[in-house]
C-alpha cells in the first residue's frame, strides 16, 4: 500500500497487540496517542486471548488507524478458512476459531508494507518483520551487511523503517537510514506494560505505557474464553522472558554466526 499524498504530523506506532485489550486499551488513553494524527499498527493484531476485542478496538479508531499486516494475522487467516498453515503455538488455533467472517475479510485485506509521508521524516516505510517479509528477523545489534539485504529494495527516497515483530524497542541508523522498532503492546519481552513510539517534528520518541499488571491479567482472564488464559498472562503480560532471552532466541534468525 502506498498512502503517500498525504503528509501526516504526529504518528503513534504500536506492533504486536496480539489480543490483549487491557494493555491496547491503556496505550491508546495516552494523551499523545489520543492527539495524534495517525495510530500506525503494524502487525500481529488479533493472535491472542482477546482477538475480536481487539480488533473492534481498532476499527473504532477510524480513518486514524493504519493497520499492517503481520505474520500471525496472515497464520490466523489461512486456519479460519481452512486449518492450513504453521501452527506457532496453540492459541492461534483458538483465536483464528474466534474469528467472524468481517475479522477475516479484515485481517485478508491487511497491506504490507505501508508507505507514508511523516512531518520531519519524508518518506516512511511501515512493516512487520521487514519490508520484503512479514515473518523476517533482524534486530538492534544486526549486522549492517545484514541491514543492507532486508532494506535493499527500498526506493530511495524511503529515509524512515518501522517495523515490529521482535517485541523489542529499539532505534538506529543503517547508513543513514532510520530504523525504529516500537517494541510490543500485549507480548512484551524485558519489561512489563506497552511499548510504543512517536514521531513529532523530526523526533523518535520511544514511550512505554506503565499498567497495574495484576489488574491487567485479572482483566484479560476474566475477558478471555482462552482455556490457558490465566498461563498465558502470566507468561507475557508479565513479561517472564527478558530481552536477553528473546535475543538469544532471535539472533540466529538473523543469519549471525552461532557466535554472534
Amino acid at each position: 500500500m502506498d498512502a503517500t499524498t498525504e503528509e501526516l504530523g504526529t504518528v503513534a506506532v504500536l506492533s504486536d497487540v496480539h489480543g490483549v485489550l487491557p494493555v491496547l486499551e491503556g496505550v491508546l488513553d495516552e494523551p499523545d496517542v489520543r492527539a495524534a494524527d495517525a495510530v500506525v499498527v503494524m502487525g500481529d493484531h488479533a493472535a491472542g486471548p482477546q482477538p475480536v476485542a481487539v480488533l473492534d478496538r481498532l476499527r473504532a479508531l477510524g480513518d486514524r488507524a493504519v493497520l499492517v499486516r503481520g505474520n500471525a494475522d496472515r497464520e490466523l487467516v489461512a486456519h479460519a478458512r481452512d486449518g492450513s498453515g504453521p501452527v506457532p503455538d496453540p492459541i492461534t488455533l483458538w483465536a483464528a476459531a474466534q474469528l467472524r467472517p468481517a475479522d477475516v475479510e479484515l485481517l485478508t485485506g491487511l497491506p504490507h508494507p505501508v508507505h507514508l509521508r511523516v512531518h520531519g521524516f519524508g518518506r516512511v516505510a511501515a512493516c512487520h518483520g521487514t519490508p520484503r517479509d512479514d515473518a523476517e528477523v533482524v534486530l538492534v545489534d544486526s549486522s549492517l551487511e545484514r541491514w543492507a539485504d532486508v532494506l535493499g529494495g527500498l526506493d530511495d527516497d524511503v529515509t524512515t523503517v518501522l517495523c515490529g515483530h521482535t517485541h523489542m524497542p529499539f532505534v538506529r541508523l543503517v547508513d543513514r537510514r532510520l530504523v525504529v522498532n516500537p517494541g510490543s503492546v500485549g507480548m512484551p519481552y524485558g519489561r512489563a506494560g506497552g511499548s510504543w513510539a512517536l514521531l513529532r517534528d523530526g523526533q523518535v520518541e520511544l514511550r512505554h505505557t506503565a499498567v497495574d499488571v495484576d489488574a491487567a491479567v485479572a482483566s484479560l482472564v476474566a475477558g478471555s474464553s482462552y482455556p490457558d488464559v490465566q498461563e498465558w498472562a502470566d507468561e507475557y503480560l508479565r513479561s517472564a522472558a527478558s530481552d536477553a532471552d528473546a535475543l538469544r532466541v532471535f539472533g540466529p534468525r538473523d543469519g549471525r554466526s552461532p557466535r554472534g
